[in-house]
């Protein structure tokens, strides 16, 4: 375990190799070393010091990836501020909340993204938050003027507290989750928390200060920013930016040209960039590793990945934002079952279980249940952390013996090795069966013109739900409809797991981080088809 803050963790990578790469901007060319990085890093903590930032104090960053992104995570962390992520997606009205919730005092923002206008939505929001004190734009004069560098000035000296008073438990970060109903909650995560998992994460990849790690996953989100840059921080790796967003044909010219050992992404990525027309032509032959999270990997893709990607010994991750976020993982020797039919094992230091939802009774080995977890990993609480109605929220999701309760439904092997079956809300009975999707969207991906599938339960009248298949089918493949997927089915399915409708779609209805939005496509399909629930 490291028994250190972030702050003091990035210098003493700094101190072992100040003349390495550190972090690359490929979109506008940009390089540091690890000690050009420090530089900035402080400059930047100065200048937040200067305008009033101190411990415990609520910095929001509102941006896509980009290298400014990444001075804020460290800058706040060695001043003992709270970073706020802001969701770059967000508009008004989210926006709103989650600075007036945090209490935000100080918002750094991008000025635009594809269609979002962010100075537009500031300038709207900015009365109804009476927290928010300053908002710096990324290039404006109130950005430029906080970022010089002064050899005359250290941090120590603008602060009226020791820089030796900041603890690993303390809160240094808030992440809003992406619920599907009502507000989003604020994870409060501490030093430890995100320091460690980012650490370990790493460590079951043999992370060294010799791997470059593409990151196409979004910084706003733990598994770009813990899992990536608090990863290669404390190995001393290097972080590679791609893009500001996800771009699959971009990620795989980054990979060829930066030579990188490692690269990031959900499944829907790894998906556009394997299928992507472009994909040949790139030398990925430099990778050897990486992480699939966000959701559970398709096995068909993850064979891709390991056989067309050059990455033998890629890992699957498992966790949620709540617990910092990896609880589970695999292992770069784990035989290609493990890599392909599981989320892994338990990480270094900590816990699992798989209880009985109802009772909270642990289930033997090999039945489905509650996935849930303990130790260094679970977040402090939801912000704010001493309000009673956080607290309510945070009781709920952690016991009294401290395990976090994740929602998950999980099978655990007589090796240790978990599964997920779905969401305890995603759940389809059917009939009176319980009827698990990703049991069928893997049957699913092995018809030779699908290249997506996600499978959800829909109102029916007789049976309480009936499966609906939404299906993105392969470039160039014939088009599919219910019955021909019910044939594929057939005598290979139980007949109550055989989707009775099928949708083919573009798209899927997802979150920024790659996270579907079943309650979305449910709601959707019900009022294109019309159905309806028992009387």
């Amino acid at each position: 375990m490291l028994d250190q803050t972030i702050g003091a963790s990035f210098e003493a990578t700094v101190a072992a190799h100040p003349d390495r790469e550190a972090l690359v901007e490929v979109a506008t060319g940009r390089r540091w070393t690890w000690s050009e990085l420090d530089r900035d890093v402080d400059a930047l903590a100065i200048g937040l010091a200067r305008a009033g930032i101190t411990k415990g104090d609520r910095v929001g960053i509102w941006s896509p990836n980009c290298a400014e992104w990444t001075l804020v995570q460290y800058a706040t962390a060695k001043l003992g501020a709270i970073l706020v992520n802001v969701n770059p997606a967000y508009r008004t009205h989210e926006l709103s909340y989650a600075l007036r919730q945090s209490g935000t005092r100080l918002l750094v923002s991008a000025t635009e993204f594809k269609t979002s206008d962010y100075r537009a939505m500031v300038d709207e929001v900015r009365g109804d938050v009476p927290t928010l004190e300053q908002v710096w734009f990324l290039g404006s004069p109130e950005w430029t003027d906080h970022n010089v560098h002064d050899p005359g000035v250290t941090l120590a000296e603008l602060l009226d507290y020791p820089l030796s008073d900041l603890r690993p438990d303390d809160p240094i970060n808030i992440q809003y989750t992406s619920g599907t109903t009502g507000y989003p909650k604020g994870a409060t995560l501490s030093h430890r928390n995100i320091l460690n998992n980012g650490y370990f994460t790493t460590e079951l990849i043999g992370f060294t200060h010799e791997d470059r790690l593409c990151i196409p996953v979004p910084f706003y989100h733990c598994f770009g920013m813990v899992m990536g840059n608090l990863g290669c921080t404390t190995h001393g790796a290097t972080m590679v930016i791609p893009a500001p967003g996800f771009d699959p044909e971009i990620t795989l010219r980054t990979i060829a040209e930066e030579r990188c050992t490692a690269v990031y992404g959900v499944p829907t990525m790894f998906i556009a960039m394997q299928n992507h027309p472009t994909f040949a032509d790139h030398d990925l032959s430099s990778l050897r590793t990486g992480i699939m999270a966000g959701s559970v990997c398709p096995v068909e893709v993850m064979k891709r990945c390991v056989n067309d990607m050059h990455m033998p010994e890629v890992g699957i991750a498992y966790g949620m934002t709540e617990t910092s976020p990896v609880s589970c993982q695999t292992r770069v020797d784990d035989d290609l079952e493990r890599r392909t039919a599981s989320i892994g094992r338990v990480g270094p230091h900590l816990e699992i279980k798989i209880v009985d939802p109802a009772t909270g009774e642990t289930v033997p080995r090999g039945a489905p249940g509650e996935f849930c977890t303990r130790g260094y990993s679970v977040m402090l609480g939801y912000w704010p952390l001493h309000d009673s109605g956080a607290a309510e929220k945070t009781a709920e999701a952690i016991d009294a013996d401290g395990w976090m309760h994740t929602g998950d439904l999980a099978e655990m092997r007589e090796d240790g090795y978990c599964t997920i079956v779905g969401r305890i809300k995603d759940m389809v009975i059917r009939g009176g069966e319980n009827v698990y999707p990703r049991e069928i969207e893997e049957f699913l991906y092995q018809h030779p013109d699908v290249e997506d599938v996600q499978v959800i339960g829909v109102p029916d009248e007789k049976y309480g739900e009936e499966l609906c298949a939404w299906i993105k089918l392969k470039a160039g493949a014939e088009p599919l409809d219910a019955d021909a997927v019910r044939a594929f089915c057939q005598g290979r399915l139980s007949h109550y797991k055989i989707p009775r409708y099928v949708m083919v779609v573009d798209d899927f209805p997802m979150t920024v981080t790659g996270k579907i939005r079943k309650v979305q496509m449910r709601e959707e399909t019900a009022e294109q088809l019309g159905l309806t629930g028992p009387e």
